[in-house]
């Protein structure tokens, strides 16, 4: 629910045109929702500009599809649901929900990333371009490019450019200058953002993947590395954290 959707609810109130019961009735779940085993944040969408997202690891499939079924029925029905850190279990419990809705669930196998669309409006200002070091990094990549357009941005994607084979990444320097925020993933010794960084003159958050050999320590040396850079327009979100990334992406873009 956004600030909008309160105001019409007062001023349908004010109007004789909706009853106090009923305007009751649609806001007795702000601020949130009591499951018993979650409680559902209804007012996210007012508060941060988007919905909040179900983080799926270490849930039941019970439990998620319990919790969607909680954000389909809040009225009114316009925000996004994102389901990151899913698997094929978790989609067929949110699948068998009633409603057109649930049924429409879409899995993303790649980046174990579950949505389920109601809009398609766009309230980024401009474009975000994701950019991956390499094709092993694309899951955690897909999971910021799917983030990015829930939340109603323009999203592009440049995938397996990494300073390995530099030319591949320089040969897109006129879209990744016309991006408003790029979020860069890459593993290995995450080299690839600082390059990134050198070329722009927009924010660029890093993010680090578990891509790579023992002594990249699951992208601790690529956080490391990207913590390090000489680049001061590059940022830094957690390991593998392509959700993270996407919301930050999310805010600066509506600014």
């Amino acid at each position: 629910m956004h600030e909008r959707d309160i105001v019409k609810i007062l001023e349908a109130v004010g109007a004789g045109k909706l009853a106090t019961g009923a305007a009751i009735a649609r806001l007795k779940h702000l601020p949130f929702e009591d499951l018993g085993f979650a409680k559902v944040d209804h007012h996210r969408a007012l508060r941060q500009g988007f919905a909040e997202v179900v983080f799926g690891k270490g849930k039941t499939p019970g439990q998620v599809a319990e919790i969607v079924r909680a954000m389909l029925r809040a009225k009114p029905a316009r925000e996004n649901i994102l389901i990151t850190r899913a698997d094929r279990k978790i989609y067929a419990a949110v699948r068998r929900l009633n409603g057109k809705l649930a049924r429409a669930a879409k899995f993303h196998p790649l980046s174990g990333v579950i949505t389920i669309e109601r809009t398609r409006a766009i309230r980024g200002k401009g474009t975000i371009v994701v950019v991956s070091a390499g094709t092993s990094d694309i899951p955690v990549a897909e999971e910021a490019v799917l983030t990015a357009r829930m939340m109603g941005n323009r999203v592009e994607q440049l995938y397996d450019v990494g300073v390995a084979g530099i030319h591949r990444l320089l040969e897109h320097r006129g879209k990744l200058g016309e991006a408003r925020v790029i979020i860069c993933v890459a593993g290995m010794e995450g080299a690839l953002p600082s390059v990134v960084g050198g070329l722009v003159g927009v924010p660029v958050i890093a993010v680090p993947t578990s891509t790579g050999y023992g002594a990249s320590f699951g992208g601790v040396a690529a956080l490391l590395g990207m913590l390090n850079s000489c680049a001061s327009n590059v940022t830094v979100v957690n390991i593998d954290n392509g959700f993270g990334a996407a919301c930050v992406a999310s805010c600066i873009n509506r600014l």
